[in-house]
């Protein structure tokens, strides 16, 4: 008799837990849904002020003529290799970035005497408008994609640095302390420790530096490129082809969505990995 109380139970559980997912399941199809509807009468309202003259085409562009620059673009065979110049940038200064900023970071947690010398000139560098430097950066180095993706590593590894060293140094005193009392090295603590309980902050870094490293490049793509999304946007500007311009910005904005989304599925990787 209890036996058959049991499975009723277990049943009922499984039958609300089912429910429980559908339920869910419809909410994100209801999210993505509305997501889908808000673009589609984004542009439709954009398409439609354009045509009866509410805003200027000249000037704001239009989705059906941004259309038409982007078939012209890819039939004379140009649109994708700026889009691939431009993203193989991104993601390169993205990684290095990400990497040298952990490394350095680790390298802080692990001396605290070079932590506390340092800590004002990383305060310094991180309150600065590092845009600024871009000039300087670009002489040193020279022209071309190495200058532009050093802009973006250097725009993005600072703050690595800071997110990263800062969830170091909130990991709970007692664990590193209950470690140290059965003679773990530093090492082992940094392995068992530290790095497993700061995974949250280096995602949130790279969830920063994902914009930041698209800054970095299309600023460096401003100054010196010949080809990528930046040069597009410029050279657009220049030739009053602000259809070009707008589009460029619209491809941009779709390429910073796949990587962030990328991201996320590392974000959800490393927290099963975590557990």
């Amino acid at each position: 008799m209890l036996y058959n109380n049991t499975s009723i139970n277990v049943t009922d559980i499984s039958i609300e837990h089912k429910i429980y997912l559908k339920s869910i399941k419809k909410r994100n199809m209801a999210i993505n849904l509305t997501r889908i509807i808000i673009l589609v009468l984004f542009f439709s309202l954009w398409e439609i002020a354009g045509t009866l003259k509410w805003i200027d085409p000249f000037l704001i562009s239009q989705p059906s003529r941004m259309l038409k620059t982007l078939v012209v673009l890819y039939n004379n065979g140009t649109l994708m290799r700026h889009i691939y110049v431009t993203c193989s940038e991104t993601i390169i200064g993205f990684i290095f970035g990400t990497l040298l900023g952990t490394a350095i970071a680790i390298l802080l947690w692990w001396s605290n005497f070079l932590c506390k010398v340092l800590d004002p000139y990383l305060v310094v560098l991180n309150s600065l408008p590092k845009t600024a430097l871009i000039p300087v950066l670009i002489f040193w180095i020279g022209n071309g994609q190495p200058a532009i993706i050093v802009t973006a590593l250097f725009i993005s590894v600072v703050v690595t640095i800071m997110g990263v060293l800062l969830g170091f140094q909130e990991v709970d005193e007692d664990k590193i302390k209950l470690l140290k009392t059965f003679g773990a090295t530093k090492f082992q603590i940094m392995q068992k420790v530290i790095f497993p309980a700061s995974i949250p902050n280096i995602i949130s870094a790279l969830k920063i530096n994902v914009g930041l490293s698209w800054v970095g490049v299309i600023v460096g793509e401003f100054l010196v490129a010949r080809e990528g999304l930046g040069f597009l946007i410029v050279y657009g500007g220049q030739i009053a082809q602000l259809d070009m311009v707008m589009l460029s910005i619209i491809i941009l904005a779709i390429a910073s969505y796949i990587m962030y989304i990328g991201v996320s599925y590392i974000e959800k990787y490393c927290m099963r990995w975590r557990q």
